[in-house]
C-alpha cells in the first residue's frame, strides 16, 4: 500500500521555464534561449559535481549555470540582474493540475524531495499555492548527494521511515525517475513533453502526461 507520495519539484510540480519571462524582461529577444541554456547547464553542472565528488549546493550550481547561459548568449549580467533572475527561481509557476491533484491525495503523506538547496526549495514551496498541501520537504542538500545517486533516495526513505514499496515517486525528469526506479521506489514518470522512453534496463512502473494520471493508480 502506498503511504507517501513523493514529488520532484523542478519540472514536475513547477515549470522551470517560467523564468523565461524574467529573462526576457532583462534581455529582450534572448529570454527563451537563456532560460533553456540555464536549465540545461544547471542539470549538467550538478551531474558533473556529483561525479567528481565536488559537491556545491544547488543555489550555487544554479547561479553558475545562469552566468554560463548569459555568456553563451553574449550578454553582460550585472550583479543586480543576476539577483533578480535568481529570485525568479523562487517564484516558479506551478503546472495547472498540481494543486487539484495534491488536494485529492490528502489521505497520503505528500512530500517534495528535491535537489534544490533549502534556501531555494523551501521559499518556493512556501510562497506557492500548494503550501498547505505539502506535509514535508526533503532536500538532497541535507546529505550532500544529488539525485539520481542511490544515497539520495536512501536518505529520503530514511526520513520517511517507510519501506521502498510504500513510496510512490514522481518526476518529469528521466534521469530522476530512472534513479528512483533503480532504487526500488514505485514510480510514475510525468512525461510532460511526451518524450520517447529511455532505452535503459530500468523503467518506471507507469507513465502519464500529467499528474492526474496518478489518481488512477491510487
Amino acid at each position: 500500500m502506498i503511504k507517501a507520495l513523493v514529488f520532484d519539484a523542478y519540472g514536475t510540480l513547477y515549470d522551470v521555464h517560467s523564468v523565461k519571462a524574467a529573462c526576457e524582461s532583462v534581455f529582450p529577444e534572448k529570454g527563451e534561449q537563456i532560460s533553456a541554456t540555464w536549465r540545461e547547464k544547471q542539470v549538467k553542472y550538478f551531474f558533473q559535481r556529483q561525479l567528481m565528488g565536488r559537491y556545491h549546493p544547488f543555489d550555487e550550481v544554479t547561479r553558475d549555470a545562469l552566468r554560463y547561459a548569459c555568456k553563451a548568449e553574449g550578454v553582460d549580467l550585472s550583479a543586480e540582474d543576476e539577483e533578480r533572475l535568481m529570485m525568479a527561481y523562487l517564484n516558479l509557476e506551478l503546472f495547472d493540475e498540481v494543486g487539484d491533484v495534491l488536494e485529492k491525495c490528502s489521505d497520503k503523506e505528500r512530500v517534495v524531495f528535491s535537489n534544490g538547496s533549502e534556501n531555494m526549495i523551501v521559499p518556493l514551496v512556501e510562497s506557492s499555492d500548494i503550501h498547505g498541501y505539502i506535509d514535508r520537504i526533503i532536500s538532497a542538500d541535507e546529505i550532500k548527494q544529488y539525485k539520481p545517486s542511490p544515497e539520495a533516495y536512501a536518505y529520503a526513505l530514511e526520513q520517511l521511515e517507510l519501506k521502498r514499496d510504500e513510496v510512490l515517486f514522481m518526476s518529469s525528469n528521466t534521469w530522476d525517475i530512472m534513479g528512483a526506479a533503480s532504487f526500488g521506489f514505485q514510480t510514475a514518470w510525468i512525461n510532460r513533453n511526451k518524450d520517447h522512453p529511455e532505452t535503459l534496463d530500468v523503467q518506471p512502473d507507469q507513465a502519464y502526461t500529467d499528474l492526474y494520471g496518478i489518481l488512477e493508480k491510487l
